[in-house]
């Protein structure tokens, strides 16, 4: 077994790790705005539900959350299985929506009240306000605490084994079979390298948004 060998195998996993992480992200982070807001509905009925699934989702394990998507179902309503690589991908999309409903929310209500009331004051609606005024000191404010989910986000990707997803770390494991260890530190290596690259681009993000100094 060469060390290209191990290499191209575990590239493989890793192209479906990526897709994985990529897709989470553009459906879970619009997702996870329309939660936030609606969380803070002046509806209370509407609220409280929004509320209380968000508590569920982020109570319980991700690991369960993906067994009861791709089985759930099928058990329940006798519908054909899901393919499993969209069970996990809508599993991870809820999840990370509803954590990040809860750091869209905490920095909507950080931002001071007095601007969306200057706003309102100066004639603009309230979508007007959310949108020029709230959304852009939002960003600046939420960047720190998404990269954090973000590099949690592409750890979490493992758990899509438990369906038979074939990640990266399916494939570094597959050679423990074969009598070798050393592939599964390898492994280790592409995760380091993937949230490397991450922390970078989160960084570089950060620092286009120092106009924003509030």
């Amino acid at each position: 077994m060469s060390f290209w060998s191990v290499t191209r195998t575990l590239l493989e996993g890793l192209i479906t790790t990526g897709e994985l992480f990529a897709l989470t992200l553009l459906f879970a982070l619009p997702l996870g705005l329309l939660i936030c807001l609606a969380s803070m509905s002046r509806i209370a009925p509407l609220r409280w539900l929004v509320q209380t699934i968000v508590w569920i989702v982020r109570g319980s394990p991700l690991m369960l959350q993906i067994l009861i998507v791709y089985y759930g179902p099928g058990l329940l309503f006798d519908w054909p299985l899901l393919p499993r690589f969209t069970a996990a991908l809508i599993t991870f999309s809820i999840n990370y929506a509803c954590y990040f409903s809860e750091i869209y929310r905490g920095g909507i209500q950080s931002i001071p009240r007095g601007q969306s009331e200057a706003g309102q004051v100066l004639g603009m609606t309230r979508s007007q306000v959310f949108f020029k005024v709230t959304l852009l000191q939002l960003i600046k404010r939420i960047v720190p605490p998404m990269g954090n989910e973000c590099i949690t986000l592409v750890k979490d990707t493992a758990l899509a084994r438990v369906i038979a997803v074939y990640e990266i770390i399916w494939a570094g494991e597959t050679f423990i079979k074969k009598g070798f260890i050393w592939p599964l530190f390898y492994t280790a290596v592409f995760y380091l390298i993937f949230n490397g690259v991450l922390t970078i681009l989160l960084s570089k993000i950060e620092k286009k948004l120092d106009y924003f100094k509030a």
